[in-house]
């Protein structure tokens, strides 16, 4: 007999006149769309309460719905992007069980991820065009430009696993590690390796890849540093397996422009600074330590 698995899902009121848009079904919590996203402005402030009455419910997270071709995503804001693909559901589901071991988990992690940069490349590459020959004749081809590889930074330790498939995913990248712990008690981040170049290029793409935005200190001190060497923010995608309220709030403070690819948004953060429902320390899930 088939059996049938369901759980609570995050609900979100409309009509909210700050939180821009999600391009959505009318009955569904996520968005129907190539990819559903939300655009946050910077004085947007994320309630901290959560009611519960069968569904998770943000209070007063709130969205007007529009099409992808009414809202453009090239305007300067800061947009979060939860792609509503089975696959990443799929995924998600596997980190969020307790009982997944560590190798399942970073396997999910990979595979998670995987989809993620999929989404993040989508229409952002450097491409060349020409003319080559096939078998049976002359055809017309578009490549991925190698010669303007994409900058993979994954945030040691837990974002090796988020960017373990990037290089079979994208044609052309580099690798740069930033290695950054946090505070179990100010939940300040402080750096313990720096892998990245003296400068990058005006061209250079970048993703970093950090699994958990949580109170949004790791992903802002790595973005901090990644600016500094020469990267605008257009040129930038965050990739994460799930955000929090407080992260998503400082990267709209901070960082107008920014892109950020989540596989799920929780709605909330505890006192030690682990989303909630989470996944729990995705590092330790990761490698078993």
């Amino acid at each position: 007999m088939a059996s049938r698995i369901t759980s609570p899902v995050v609900a979100y009121p409309s009509g909210h006149p700050l939180l821009a848009a999600v391009h959505h079904r009318p009955t569904l919590t996520f968005p129907l769309g190539p990819t559903s996203y939300l655009s946050l402005s910077s004085n947007y402030h994320f309630p901290k309460k959560v009611c519960n009455n069968g569904r998770r419910t943000i209070r007063d997270f709130s969205m007007n719905a529009q099409t992808m071709e009414q809202l453009p995503v090239t305007d300067g804001r800061m947009l979060v992007f939860v792609p509503p693909h089975p696959l990443i559901k799929h995924w998600v589901s596997i980190l969020r069980n307790e009982q997944t071991p560590s190798p399942v988990f970073r396997s999910a992690m990979g595979e998670l991820g995987r989809l993620l940069i999929y989404e993040a490349s989508r229409d952002w590459l450097p491409t060349v065009t020409g003319e080559i020959q096939s078998p049976m004749g002359v055809a017309s081809v578009e490549f991925v430009d190698p010669r303007e590889p994409v900058a993979i930074v994954p945030i040691l330790r837990a974002g090796l696993a988020l960017a373990e498939h990037a290089s079979s995913i994208l044609p052309a990248t580099k690798t740069y590690h930033l290695g950054m712990s946090r505070d179990e008690e100010t939940l300040q981040p402080f750096l313990y390796l720096n892998k990245l170049p003296e400068k990058f290029t005006d061209e250079t793409r970048v993703i970093i890849l950090d699994p958990m935005l949580a109170t949004g200190g790791t992903i802002v001190a790595a973005l901090d540093i990644i600016k500094k060497l020469g990267v605008d923010n257009s040129q930038i995608k965050v990739v994460c397996a799930v955000a929090a309220p407080p992260a998503l709030r400082k990267l709209s403070e901070n960082f107008q422009g920014i892109h950020v690819y989540a596989g799920i948004i929780d709605p909330d953060v505890n006192e030690k600074g682990f989303i909630i429902p989470g996944f729990g320390d995705a590092g330790d899930r990761s490698f078993g330590t």
